[in-house]
C-alpha cells in the first residue's frame, strides 16, 4: 500500500503481468516494470477484430460496450483492434483497425454506436477477413458475439479465413435452439478458434479478455536461459548464482533511480545495452514492491524447487518487500468520536524541536486523504477527518519537514454507519404520542403487568340515526303485508294445535245443513208463485 507501506509480489508470469490482463491497471502502476514492450523487437504485434450482434437479449449492446472496452485494455499499444456491428446503414466498421494505444479515441465510437439485428454472417465476416488481410500483424483473430440466428457465412468464406491463418472464436448469448448453436460451434471449429456457450452474461467479460489475451501469447517466452546477477540486493545475501529458468514474460524495466533490477536476462538478437527484467524491486510510497516475471513452481522454475538456496531466496525475497517496524519516536492514537476520526501523536524524541506532521488516511471505498496535525500541547499533535462510512480507516503520520523521517501508523475499524450515531430519542414527541393516546411511559424498570394490564372501559356515543333507518326499512314491507294479506285465524289455530280439527267439521255440517234447508224454502216458495198467478187470471 502506498501509504501504509506494505509490500506487493507479482509472480507467474503465465498468467499475470501483460498476458494476465494487468496493463494499464493499478496494479501496473504499483510495479517497478511495466507491460508496455513496444520497444521490444522480438515481440510481434497481433490484430483482434470483433463482430458484435448483441441487440436480442436484454441489455445486450449495454453489455456488448462494456466487454469490447475491457478486451482492449488487455492488449499492448501496438497491437490492432477493430469492431464490426450491423447498424442502420448495414454492416459497419465502428471503426476499422486501429493501434490499441489510442484506447481513449475509441470510446466515444464504442459508446454511441448502434447495433442492429444482423441477417447474415457473410458481409460481416467478409469486412473482417479483409480489414485483417490488410494488416501486417503476425497473430490475426476474430471474436463474434450472437445468437445464431443470422444466416450461416459460405464454406468458401471459412476456409478463406483458414488459408490466412486467422481464427475465429465464436459466443453464443440466448440462441434460438440448436441448429443456431450448432452453427456458431462449426465457424469455431472450421477456423481454429473456440466455441463459448456461457449461461450468464456476466461471464462475457471474462471471454474477451481471454480471447484478447490470444494475440499476447507472443509475450510469453517459453525457452530455457540463465538469469543474470545484477542489482547487489538484500535478495541474494549469501547466493552466488541462481538455476536456470524455462520460460518468463516479457516486460520493460521502469527508468527510475528506485529501481533495482536484481536479476535479468539478455536476449540473443538485443541491442547493447537492452536486457529484460526477471526480478526487480522498487521503493513504491512507503512500501517496496517486486516483479518476478518467470515461475516460483514447477512449471518454468523445476530447477528451482529442488535448488538448495530455494528457500532462502523466498524468504529474503518476501523479507525485502514487507513491512518493517522501526522503532522510531512517534506514538499514535486513533479512535471513532461523534462521526469523526480522531488521530493524536505524541514525539518521544530527546530532541524537543517542532515538527510539520501531517496524517495520511486511506478508508473504505477508496477513500484518500490527508489531514494536517496541529500541535495541541507540549510535543503533542492532533487532527481529525469526518467518518462517512462503515469499514476499515489506516492511519499513517509521517513528519513533513527537518532531517527526522519518523513515521507511526495506526487505525481502527467503524463496524456501523455513523449515521446512527448522530439520532437521539425524541422525548418531546413521545409525551405528545402517549398524551394523545391515553398511553403511559414505560422505563426499563417496568413490569409485565405494567406493560399488558386492563384498563377500564370507557363510555362514548354513537349516533342512532342509522339504527332508526335499518328499522324503517323493516317496518315498510311488513306495514303492507297486514294491509295485503288475509289469514284464516282458525286454520292457523289448528296448525298450531290452539283448535281441534272435530269442532271444525261439526260447523261446517251445521252450516251444510242450514243451506240445505235455505234451498228447500226457497224451491216450496217458487212452486207456490206460479198457482197464485194461474187462478188470478181465471
Amino acid at each position: 500500500n502506498y501509504n501504509q507501506g506494505i509490500g506487493f509480489l507479482m509472480v507467474d508470469g503465465a498468467n499475470s503481468f501483460g498476458p494476465g490482463g494487468y496493463h494499464r491497471t493499478v496494479i501496473e502502476d504499483t510495479l517497478p516494470v511495466t507491460m508496455d514492450i513496444t520497444k521490444k523487437k522480438v515481440l510481434p504485434k497481433g490484430a483482434l477484430a470483433i463482430i458484435l450482434h448483441t441487440c436480442e437479449f436484454p441489455e445486450g449492446n449495454t453489455w456488448a460496450k462494456r466487454i469490447t472496452k475491457q478486451a482492449i485494455k488487455v492488449l499492448g499499444e501496438q497491437d490492432e483492434v477493430g469492431v464490426i456491428a450491423y447498424g442502420p446503414g448495414g454492416e459497419q466498421w465502428i471503426f476499422e483497425l486501429t493501434p490499441a494505444g489510442d484506447y481513449e479515441k475509441m470510446v466515444p465510437k464504442i459508446n454511441s454506436a448502434s447495433i442492429g439485428d444482423m441477417p447474415a454472417f457473410g458481409p460481416t465476416m467478409q469486412m473482417a477477413l479483409n480489414g485483417l488481410k490488410k494488416s501486417d500483424a503476425a497473430a490475426k483473430h476474430l471474436i463474434s458475439i450472437s445468437d445464431g440466428d443470422p444466416q450461416a457465412a459460405p464454406p468458401s468464406l471459412l476456409q478463406d479465413f483458414t488459408d490466412n491463418k486467422i481464427s475465429i472464436s465464436t459466443v453464443a448469448i440466448f440462441p434460438h435452439g440448436g441448429t443456431e448453436i450448432g452453427l456458431l460451434r462449426n465457424i469455431a471449429n472450421a477456423t481454429g478458434g473456440r466455441y463459448y456457450f456461457p449461461a450468464d452474461p456476466n461471464e462475457l467479460p471474462k471471454i474477451f479478455i481471454k480471447e484478447a489475451k490470444t494475440l499476447k501469447r507472443t509475450m510469453i517466452q517459453e525457452k530455457t536461459f540463465q538469469p543474470m546477477l545484477g542489482f547487489d540486493s538484500s535478495i541474494m545475501e549469501g547466493i552466488d548464482g541462481v538455476p536456470p529458468l524455462h520460460g518468463f514474460v516479457l516486460t520493460s524495466l521502469r527508468e527510475n533511480a528506485l529501481t533495482e533490477n536484481v536479476l535479468y536476462t539478455i536476449a540473443e538478437d538485443a541491442e547493447e545495452g537492452e536486457s529484460d527484467p526477471v526480478l526487480a524491486t522498487w521503493r513504491y510510497g512507503l512500501g517496496t514492491t517486486a516483479a518476478f516475471s518467470s515461475s516460483l513452481s514447477n512449471s518454468w522454475a523445476k530447477d528451482w524447487v529442488t535448488w538448495e538456496d530455494y528457500r532462502a531466496f523466498v524468504k529474503q525475497l518476501l523479507m525485502r518487500i514487507s513491512r518493517t517496524e522501526e522503532l522510531g519516536h512517534l506514538r499514535m492514537w486513533t479512535y471513532n468520536a461523534g462521526g469523526e476520526g480522531i488521530v493524536m501523536v505524541e514525539d518521544f524524541h530527546p530532541d524537543e524541536t517542532f515538527l510539520d506532521l501531517a496524517a495520511k488516511v486511506n478508508g473504505p471505498g477508496d477513500m484518500e486523504l490527508t489531514i494536517p496535525l496541529k500541535q495541541v500541547g507540549s510535543r503533542r499533535y492532533q487532527g481529525s477527518f469526518p467518518i462517512n462510512d462503515k469499514g476499515r480507516f489506516q492511519v499513517t503520520a509521517v513528519n513533513l519537514s527537518g532531517e527526522r523521517e519518523d513515521r507511526a501508523y495506526g487505525g481502527f475499524i467503524v463496524s456501523y454507519s455513523p449515521e446512527y450515531l448522530r439520532f437521539t430519542s425524541n422525548w418531546k414527541t413521545l409525551q405528545e404520542i402517549k398524551d394523545a393516546t391515553g398511553g403511559t411511559e414505560l422505563t426499563g424498570n417496568s413490569k409485565a403487568e405494567d406493560i399488558f394490564n386492563r384498563r377500564a372501559p370507557k363510555d362514548s356515543s354513537q349516533p342512532v340515526f342509522d339504527w332508526f333507518l335499518v328499522l324503517l326499512a323493516c317496518l315498510i314491507p311488513l306495514d303492507v303485508a297486514v294491509r295485503r294479506i288475509q289469514i284464516d285465524w282458525a286454520s292457523v289455530a289448528v296448525a298450531l294445535g290452539f283448535s281441534k280439527s272435530g269442532e271444525s267439521t261439526e260447523t261446517m255440517g251445521a252450516l251444510l245443513a242450514r243451506k240445505r234447508t235455505v234451498s228447500e224454502s226457497l224451491k216450496q216458495q217458487g212452486e207456490e208463485k206460479p198457482m197464485q198467478t194461474s187462478g188470478t187470471t181465471a
